[in-house]
């Protein structure tokens, strides 16, 4: 499909839309039409009679509350604001030469450059209307044509924005990122197409009716008249829904066939940069950034980071050829004046829509350089994880761990959690109401089982999880995996400070933010960790306490994997598997004769704060 044809395509979707609109406005006034023919045939003294008096008394007053229906539902289609991407806004002062590259490409493309340039965290880049009054756009562009002594003015609606994933700048070159911004910034040519433009405008107003129209009311009265409202925007926008896709569809053919004559072998690599970003992305937040978040602390330099994630992801597989060289080019982040004022702003932003979070520093919600990370997030982390692993011991009631060298009062060692998990009696099953009892088959060699763990779990969270996760665990690792469950839950569920208030604005309140804060986070990364994922997780932190405290271990960042131990300055990456076989068999030999091996001392005590 061509340019031409492409537009073409999209334009007759557009007035497809546009002859849906005007049929729903001819509806409602159709009996305001029936209404004036009979007032007027009674003027007249033709429509005379006692049925034409009948038909005027009710036609009439029907006409008018269907126009008062009529105006009140195109004023919510026009007035709604329509949906817009949370962003990190870039000014031409900010950004000259960025600015600058758009506007070359635009008209080496022949089309309008964009009105403005935003930044998103994430891998991706679109064009954006925020023509809506609430969205504050910047006013329409005016061409003056001085032709003799008269002047002729000639508006056009501004031009979209273009929102630009912020990882493509950190880690693609200048020419690269051209390459990938051609197929987008060619989309606004189709978009000052003045029937694609108001077709546009006509759906996403219908979208924004049905999102007023779904948000919760206490006044009856206003839940019945939006509850209308809405069911009228649904079906027009049913009715809309194949013409606006096509048409979507129509303009991007037209965009990628515009923009084929630019840089399109450089395009081809540029896209196989666009792979391996995301894949960079998704690890860096769901090892990295996942972890401090739920901290209360929040990574200041991610896309700094991607860079360094997607080195060592290019290291270690060998994904790209020539790839030093190619570092050695102009990275895109150049075009900015100051790209570390950038990355944290956009840094936050990934916090808030990923994870959610006030939009502000704050004592419980502060950031963290990268150089900090291991001590600051990593160190913390495991030391917290392994205090809430004994208070919940405590809590159960399990016994120091035995032996001669065992201490004599309730210590946080490694020995303790280790002869607590220690079973050879059946595995876990769903269903089973036995997991808080002693296994059979253990005999003295575990920990004595205390009533308080017997008596069932806190109030509202069951001891056995009635889910499949926990399957094929022995009973004490499934009892104990319930227990930090719920643990959590409380600790989760409790007010924090970094929380923002209903009540109380945040800290940096933006009058721009056009997303609902209770809703956050809008994207979340990953489901809530299962039981089993949450005793693996604690456990392992216990084993780094005790090798950072008894073996001289320190704590260190795997760009891909997150938080990982070092031990004389080596990574150890075989501790999941030993881990596992202690929670699913019941066997800590192969953890303790790997503990052996690398010099941690299991029954010393541990620091946990």
């Amino acid at each position: 499909m061509g340019v031409e044809a492409g537009a073409q395509a999209a334009r007759a979707r557009a007035l497809a839309v546009l002859r849906i609109r005007s049929r729903a406005l001819a509806v409602a006034l159709l009996p305001a039409a029936v209404a004036v023919i009979l007032l007027a045939g009674a003027v007249g003294d033709r429509l005379e009679g006692p049925v034409w008096d009948a038909a005027r008394r009710v036609m009439t007053p029907f006409a008018v509350l269907v126009l008062l229906a009529a105006a009140g539902i195109a004023l919510v289609v026009a007035r709604a604001r329509p949906a817009m991407s949370p962003t990190v806004p870039v000014t031409e002062d900010a950004a000259p030469d960025l600015y600058r590259m758009v506007r070359d490409l635009a008209d080496r493309l022949d089309v309008p450059a964009p009105s403005a340039i935003a930044l998103t965290p994430d891998c991706d880049s679109w064009l954006e209307d925020r023509t809506h009054p609430s969205h504050a756009p910047p006013p329409a562009e005016e061409h003056h044509d001085i032709a003799g002594a008269g002047k002729q003015t000639r508006r056009h609606p501004a031009a979209p924005v273009l929102v630009i994933g912020s990882p493509f700048l950190w880690w693609m070159r200048v020419g690269e990122l051209r390459a990938v911004l051609a197929p987008v910034i060619a989309g606004t040519g189709p978009s000052a197409h003045p029937d694609i433009a108001a077709a546009r405008r006509f759906v996403r107003g219908l979208d924004a009716a049905v999102a007023v129209a779904s948000e919760p009311r206490r006044d009856p009265v206003s839940r019945a008249v939006l509850a209308g409202v809405g069911w009228i925007a649904r079906l027009l926008l049913r009715s809309c829904r194949v013409h606006a896709a096509e048409l979507e569809r129509g303009v991007a053919a037209a965009a990628a066939e515009r923009a084929q004559a630019v840089d399109y072998g450089l395009r081809i690599v540029a896209q196989e940069q666009v792979g391996l970003a995301y894949a960079g992305w998704d690890r860096l937040l769901t090892r990295v950034a996942l972890p401090a978040w739920r901290m209360g602390r929040w990574p200041s330099r991610l896309d700094a980071g991607v860079v360094a994630a997607l080195t060592e992801l290019s290291r270690r597989d060998r994904l790209a050829e020539g790839f030093a060289s190619r570092l050695g080019e102009r990275p895109a982040c150049d075009l900015l004046e100051e790209p570390g004022t950038v990355d944290e702003a956009a840094s936050l932003l990934a916090a808030r829509l990923f994870h959610g979070g006030p939009a502000g520093p704050g004592p419980d919600w502060s950031p963290v350089d990268w150089s900090e990370y291991p001590d600051e997030v990593v160190d913390r982390k495991w030391r917290l994880d392994a205090a809430r692993l004994h208070r919940v011991l405590d809590a159960m009631g399990v016994r120091p761990a035995t032996g001669p060298t065992a201490p004599a009062i309730v210590a946080p060692t490694l020995s303790r959690v280790l002869d607590h998990l220690t079973d050879t009696g059946p595995a876990w099953t769903a269903g089973n109401t036995g997991a808080t009892a002693p296994a059979a088959g253990s005999g003295g060699s575990g920990p004595d089982i205390a009533p308080s763990e017997a008596a069932g779990p806190p109030p509202g969270r069951p001891d056995t999880p009635d889910d499949e996760d926990l399957a094929g665990t022995t009973a004490p690792s499934a009892s104990l995996a319930a227990r930090l469950s719920a643990e959590l839950a409380r600790e989760e569920a409790a007010p924090s400070p970094a929380a923002p208030s209903p009540a109380s604005p945040s800290p940096t309140p933006d009058p721009a933010a056009l997303w609902d804060d209770r809703a956050l986070p809008l994207f979340p990364l990953q489901p809530p960790r299962t039981a089993r994922e949450l005793l693996a997780d604690h456990l392992t932190a216990m084993v780094c306490c005790a090798a950072m405290d008894t073996a001289g271990a320190t704590p260190g960042l795997d760009w891909l994997d997150g938080p990982t131990l070092l031990i004389d300055g080596e990574r150890t990456a075989d501790l999941a598997p030993k881990v596992l076989t202690l929670i699913e068999d019941g066997d800590a030999t192969p953890l303790r004769v790997w503990l052996s091996q690398l010099g941690i001392r299991p029954e010393k005590p541990v620091r946990l704060g």
